[in-house]
């Protein structure tokens, strides 16, 4: 009997030690995804077209597209849907602005077969914009154990312990270019990081929706910050003709403060005096 304690203590020892490498316990899990714009625009080391010199002529109201870069290695951060869903709240933002008539949401799926500046423009031809936000993005996301998760070795323990630790951080960032210059015309970042504890069992469900809420939170910040810019990019228009050639489209009937900026700053280029 003494002799089959060693065996059944070296048992219960491998047993542990087998539950550890199932579960994958005792360490951090880390994982990450993310878009490229200058991979998407410029693949293959493409050098980018100098563009210093030109000077964006954008007749209002705009036909904007918006649609996030592809992620790299074909890599899926957030479905198909919620990057529509995304998209919208975004559309819905600046829909209502008198300077723009149309914000068409653009899948990435279009993007995926037409890299490049040329894809970029080839895409914009296809659904008739003339500003194309283009949205990038960096996700990690972590999960670690604590001291108590080996408490996961027992099966009760590895469904009602919150031992894991589950952080997501995102970084998105929408940069817009007038579709014929391929120039940038202002860009604007959005920042999330969130964190949650689990079970064992949940933590690929908690991990995937803590992703979720954390894009959707950095595309709010960034949201807020692209109507900052959006009037900085006005404020640049007003002080500086050459940022843009601005013009109301024949028979639009712009009006507001924006289009009167946009305006005056017209006039100032041909030299006209206001009184």
């Amino acid at each position: 009997m003494n002799c089959l304690k060693p065996l059944l203590g070296s048992s219960i020892v491998l047993l542990l030690a087998g539950c550890s490498s199932i579960w994958n316990l005792g360490g951090e899990t880390r994982s990450g995804v993310s878009s490229s714009l200058v991979d998407y625009l410029y693949p293959a080391g493409e050098i980018p077209p100098d563009v210093q010199d030109t000077i964006p002529s954008l007749v209002l109201p705009l036909r904007v597209g918006i649609a996030f870069v592809p992620g790299q290695g074909g890599n899926r951060a957030i479905s198909e849907t919620t990057k529509i869903d995304l998209l919208e709240k975004v559309k819905a933002e600046f829909v209502n602005r008198n300077f723009i008539e149309h914000i068409e949401v653009i899948p990435d799926t279009y993007l995926r077969s037409s890299k490049g500046v040329g894809g970029m423009q080839q895409v914009a031809r296809l659904y008739g914009v003339d500003v194309m936000a283009l949205v990038s993005y960096d996700q990690v996301a972590v999960s670690d154990d604590n001291p108590t998760s080996f408490l996961y070795w027992t099966i009760v323990g590895s469904y009602v312990i919150k031992a894991t630790s589950n952080e997501v951080q995102t970084f998105v960032d929408t940069a817009v270019f007038d579709v014929k210059t391929a120039r940038l015309l202002f860009r604007a970042p959005g920042l999330d990081k969130m964190s949650d504890r689990s079970t064992l069992v949940e933590s690929g469900e908690v991990i995937r929706k803590t992703r979720d809420a954390s894009f959707a939170a950095a595309m709010g910040s960034m949201t807020q910050n692209l109507s900052v810019e959006l009037d900085g990019f006005r404020d640049r228009v007003k002080e500086n003709p050459g940022v843009a050639d601005v013009q109301w489209k024949e028979g639009s009937g712009g009006g507001g403060a924006f289009e009167w900026f946009l305006l005056a700053s017209l006039m100032l280029v041909a030299g006209v005096r206001v009184r």
